[in-house]
């Protein structure tokens, strides 16, 4: 089985400087070595030829193939015939293709799909069943499948003038953020992982991320240098933090692991392992960064360990922060990776002894003061050509291939970032999707050798992924207005003109964002402002830190959080609210055609969503100019109607499956086997939504809401008593003609939340209410 190896040395996408010691992520596949002479197309050739001989046998990658039509379209299994071919046939390139079979085809197969591997099989598959037969694929909690348009057995469409070739313009289609197993994967069992498999090898995703079951193996490991399990219990983090406690952000947090934890993730990740071989992907596994227990440094005293500063713990908590790094140059270092690399081959894979480093271009925008041209060149040619490969994580926003000389000729992969902490708001930028990979790769001197989709969290904005997806096929720019003709006749299973009228507004607005601001959801239900608003916004001492410098605008002007400014707290508003309202009555007037779809139900619940939640940024506004008046009656009434569009919000979300806290915390449930993990397991599920990270009884976490969620439970269970207590402070101190006591309302609110974090109250798995009446209920009540 071909395999890469990653090595990750910090978080996505925070970069930070400790002690001169620049911090970054580097992926590591183990492909093979390759001479400094070779030109950038040369030299990743023989990479990709050693990765094409050591894939599975055609017979098993075809009823690989062959499975995942088994779970999409159990009625048709044999309407299609299946055949790995060689990469001769397309012209030296990955592709697919689609031909009408030639034989007999009474209660047989009518369409042969022929593929290079697997992935480009199922990616065919998807490619015929999508346009030619108008069907539609997308997360489960998206809205999922749309099959019905799709002919019965023995009346597919045919395929004419010979049928259908697409080549990959690009090697490869990479896929995850290293955070991505956290804030989405963690409490998946392998049904839900099949899925997500099936959903990856239908994109034509043929380099994934599987992070899964490292801690049973790194358990191994430090035992061989006399690290006690008590050790390792101070050095993992609990299962919804485990991302920050392998990038060394964080230890113990969230913590222990369990054995039940550590066998079953182990068993998972070889399921895991074992389809995307089959399927012909190149599955990328974590190695070893220099992250250690904080006992080696007792243990090994002479080695060159350094305590790693405090990364975002309120006061430099040691229980949580100051990891411990131990420094590449030291032999150590090697000897511990080299026992890392051999227990993991043992316990999951087979893999090679040869290398190209696989690096996370991250730091190259966020620490863009530090990386001049002379600092990139300095790492970027420090390995032979060909040897490193750049993922250009935030190209859709800030591409740094444009800007750098192609990397200053290192092959890279552009990439789509687009969502922080698996937040649900509607954005995107299409036109930068459509067009940003083609203008890469075609650009002079091109080094561009892929695309991939870096999201912190997934199954939201389905239509993002989608286009995303299919550029990874496409050699010219996308038509994007066109496009969406389909998409939505595709994901509704018919044509309905209003729904086309509504997603070309969609697409102008919501989707169409040019700002350049990095969108983190921050609309003030799910991101609540900390703050004295007698105090001038930027004027106090920001307690709103994060993992990312959330920016606001104030009139012209673009700030941060962490810079001053004398206006109130804006969130992220890069469209007219105006023409999306008029999207959202268009999408309502469809509801008599499409009521009884699962894509349209998602898609009109969320739409409704971002409205009210953007409507709500406004009241609370509304609130605090009223307290800044003194207005004691203007405050009751706008923070009245903030509570009630929480209320209003939360049954909204409740009418669909897809928005509900309750699932969230009975997944996470689910997979423990006695009362203690259960425990355990939902405090985790809590405290990365709400919270996040330590608290002090007068201090929030500074990453309080940065995984926030629109989710029906949590707004009524969690954002509604923070939001009443805080404006109850704040007209009592109108009342009482005193000073707004911020300090005791954060007292009470931290305390409550801690509470919550710690409950066992159970929220709801099913929706509730019929989500058409609600949603037109709340446009007439608020919008009409």
């Amino acid at each position: 089985m071909a395999v890469a190896i990653i090595r990750i040395l910090n978080n996505s996408p925070t970069m930070k400087f400790i002690s001169g010691d620049v911090l970054i992520i580097i992926f590591i596949l183990f492909i093979t070595r390759l001479p400094q002479s070779f030109s950038t197309t040369e030299a990743i050739q023989p990479s990709l030829t050693r990765l094409d001989s050591k894939r599975l046998s055609p017979s098993v990658q075809e009823s690989a193939a062959k499975a995942v039509l088994g779970r999409l379209l159990p009625t048709h299994l044999l309407s299609f015939h299946f055949k790995i071919v060689s990469k001769d046939v397309c012209g030296g390139q990955g592709c697919f293709l689609i031909e009408n079979y030639d034989g007999p085809t009474e209660n047989g197969p009518e369409i042969l799909i022929k593929g290079t591997t697997a992935v480009e099989i199922a990616s065919g598959l998807h490619w015929y069943i999508k346009y030619f037969c108008g069907a539609h694929v997308s997360w489960d909690k998206t809205g999922g499948v749309q099959l019905a348009s799709v002919p019965k057995p023995g009346s597919l469409p045919l395929v004419k003038d010979g049928g259908v070739l697409i080549q990959r313009p690009v090697p490869w289609n990479y896929y995850q953020n290293v955070v991505t197993s956290s804030y989405s994967y963690v409490w998946w069992d392998w049904e839900r992982w099949e899925k997500e498999i099936d959903w990856m090898a239908l994109q034509g995703i043929n380099l994934p991320l599987a992070f899964s079951g490292q801690e049973a193996i790194w358990q191994k490991v430090f035992m061989g240098f006399n690290i006690s399990m008590e050790d390792l219990n101070d050095f993992f983090g609990g299962p919804a933090f485990l991302a920050w406690a392998r990038m060394g952000n964080l230890h113990t947090w969230g913590g222990p692991l369990s054995k039940n934890w550590l066998k079953q993730q182990l068993v998972l990740q070889k399921k895991i392992l074992s389809r995307m071989a089959e399927l012909g992907m190149t599955p990328v596994l974590p190695s070893f960064s220099g992250n250690v227990p904080a006992a080696l440094k007792t243990i090994f005293p002479t080695a060159n360990i350094t305590r790693l500063g405090d990364w975002n713990t309120v006061d430099g908590d040691p229980h949580w922060c100051c990891t411990y790094l131990l420094n590449p140059s030291d032999p150590l270092f090697v000897e511990i990776g080299e026992a890392f690399i051999k227990m993991q081959i043992k316990a999951m894979s087979n893999g090679d002894k040869d290398a190209v480093w696989l690096m996370q271009g991250w730091l190259f925008y966020s620490d863009s003061t530090f990386w001049k041209p002379p600092q990139m060149k300095a790492l970027l040619h420090s390995v032979p050509v060909g040897k490193m490969i750049v993922l250009d994580l935030f190209a859709d926003v800030k591409p740094i291939w444009a800007t750098s000389s192609q990397f200053y000729g290192t092959p890279y992969v552009w990439c789509l970032l687009h969502n922080f902490g698996g937040n649900i708001e509607m954005y995107g930028t299409l036109d930068a999707i459509s067009s940003g990979p083609v203008d890469a790769r075609i650009s002079k001197n091109s080094t561009m050798v892929g695309v991939g989709m870096c999201m912190e969290g997934i199954e939201q904005n389905p239509v993002v992924y989608e286009l995303m997806s299919e550029m990874a096929f496409r050699k010219e720019k996308v038509q994007v207005l066109e496009w969406l003709k389909t998409y939505t006749h595709r994901r509704y299973g018919k044509s309905v003109q209003q729904i086309k009228e509504a997603w070309a507004i969609l697409y102008h607005t919501v989707y169409n964002c040019t700002d350049g601001i990095a969108d983190h959801n921050i609309d003030f239900i799910v991101k609540f402002p900390d703050w004295d608003p007698s105090i001038n916004f930027g004027s106090r001492p920001s307690k709103l830190n994060s993992m990312h410098t959330f920016r606001l605008r104030t009139r012209s002007r673009r700030f941060s959080f962490q810079e001053r400014s004398s206006d109130l707290p804006q969130a992220h508003l890069w469209y007219s609210t105006h023409e999306v309202v008029s999207a959202l009555k268009l999408f309502l007037a469809a509801g008599n055609d499409l009521a009884g779809s699962l894509t349209y139900r998602y898609d009109l619940v969320d739409l409704t969503r971002q409205v009210m939640s953007k409507l709500a940024n406004q009241v609370y506004l509304d609130a605090i100019n009223a307290f800044r008046r003194k207005d004691v009656k203007a405050l009751n009434i706008h923070s009245q109607k903030f509570i009630q569009l929480i209320k209003d919000i939360d049954v909204l979300l409740a009418s669909d499956d897809n928005f509900l806290l309750g699932t969230w915390l009975e997944s996470a449930k689910l997979l423990a086997e006695n009362p203690s993990e259960m425990r355990q397991y939902e405090w985790n599920a809590r405290t990365q939504v709400t919270m996040w990270f330590d608290t002090t009884p007068t201090n929030q976490s500074k990453l309080h809401d940065y995984a926030n969620k629109f989710w029906s439970g949590l707004l009524e269970g969690y954002y509604l008593p923070r939001a009443s207590s805080y404006f109850s402070y704040l007209s009592k101190s109108l009342e009482k003609n005193e000073s707004f006591k911020l300090v005791e309302w954060r007292k009470q609110w931290i305390s409550f939340s801690n509470k919550w974090q710690a409950g066992l109250e159970l929220y709801p798995v099913k929706a509730q209410g019929n989500f058409l009446t609600i949603a037109k209920a709340l446009f007439d009540k608020y919008l009409s």
